[in-house]
């Protein structure tokens, strides 16, 4: 396992070392104590969530606040999204920047978003299929969020509008100027 670092304090790019050969790959995912020992970070998940969307999905920007807050770890299963990371940390020196990257069924690329951000993605292929493990189980009530086509931000979702599929939830979320502490 490799660690990169993304830019954003505490946001790490994980690449997982997968041995291939004419039968297939194998990789080990995850390992909590080689996370530990390469990040310093605790490695300890509690929730696995998994999702499928079809092209042009956009989902997030998603956090949960206060003592509900999640650390989340996410990979692609199937297809190809763009993951997308804010820092919305008061007080960090990267708050309020985003990063954003490929993730895909080929890559096996990880990304490890700590608590305090909002995180979304967009589907790039026809069909994806979406893992992230939590290090805090999920509570409706604590569900905070930005608007994905939020004008400082300026994310680029790499969706031409006119393809671009958002839930009615999502369309309701605020800018994130508005956005209390996570």
């Amino acid at each position: 396992m490799e660690i990169e670092q993304t830019g954003l304090k505490d946001c790490l790019i994980i690449k997982p070392r997968i041995f291939e050969d004419p039968r297939g790959y194998f990789f080990e995912s995850f390992n909590q104590n080689i996370f530990e020992e390469k990040t310093g970070l605790s490695g300890r998940f509690v929730q696995d969530n998994q999702s499928y969307s079809s092209y042009g999905v956009i989902r997030g920007l998603h956090a949960q606040a206060g003592e509900f807050a999640q650390a989340k770890l996410v990979s692609v299963i199937s297809g190809e999204v763009l993951d997308v990371a804010v820092d919305a940390r008061p007080g960090s020196p990267t708050y309020g920047k985003h990063f954003s990257i490929k993730l895909n069924a080929v890559n096996k690329l990880q990304v490890y978003i700590p608590r305090g951000f909002v995180h979304g993605f967009s589907v790039l292929s026809k069909t994806a299929e979406f893992l992230y493990k939590c290090d805090n189980f999920f509570n409706k009530a604590s569900e905070v969020g930005v608007i994905y086509n939020d004008s400082d931000l300026n994310i680029d979702w790499l969706i031409p509008e006119k393809d671009q599929a958002i839930s009615d939830k999502d369309l309701l979320l605020k800018p994130f100027s508005e956005l209390q502490h996570i």
